[in-house]
């Protein structure tokens, strides 16, 4: 409740914020993000796509494969472009945890490029070499 000469602050949806913030590509996907929950308000888990979030409240989420913290510095109001999304939220993400060494089988599957199709006979037999030394 607001006493005189404040101004009610605004909240908006949960799962209109994730689209206004350009997190998610569409409401829908959204509220699927929300309800399998990905999502903690206040690090308390929500399931609720309707649940009030505004200025100050902390996002965590699972999004994308990585871990996401967000402080809501404005809720929005529209989908505008990139930069008025950035303007929505201070990214206040950990830093990635750093991969542990890699075998030998990890590196030479890293050299091959991404679609580029099946192994030939000669790489085939130096990834089983590299399996029969393990």
């Amino acid at each position: 409740m607001t006493g005189p000469g404040e101004i009610p602050l605004h909240k908006e949806r949960l799962d209109r914020f994730l689209f206004f913030s350009r997190a998610v590509k569409s409401r829908t996907l959204a509220q699927k993000i929300i309800e399998s929950g990905a999502v903690r308000v206040n690090s308390e888990r929500t399931e609720r796509t309707d649940h009030k979030i505004g200025a100050g409240d902390v996002l965590t989420m699972s999004l994308h494969g990585k871990i996401l913290v967000w402080r809501i510095l404005d809720p929005g109001t529209r989908r505008g472009p990139a930069s008025e999304a950035q303007g929505l939220y201070e990214d206040i993400s950990p830093p990635p945890v750093p991969r542990a060494e890699q075998s030998p089988y990890d590196a030479a599957i890293a050299e091959r490029p991404v679609g580029a199709g099946r192994p030939t006979k000669k790489e085939r037999r130096e990834t089983d070499a590299l399996k029969r030394d393990d």
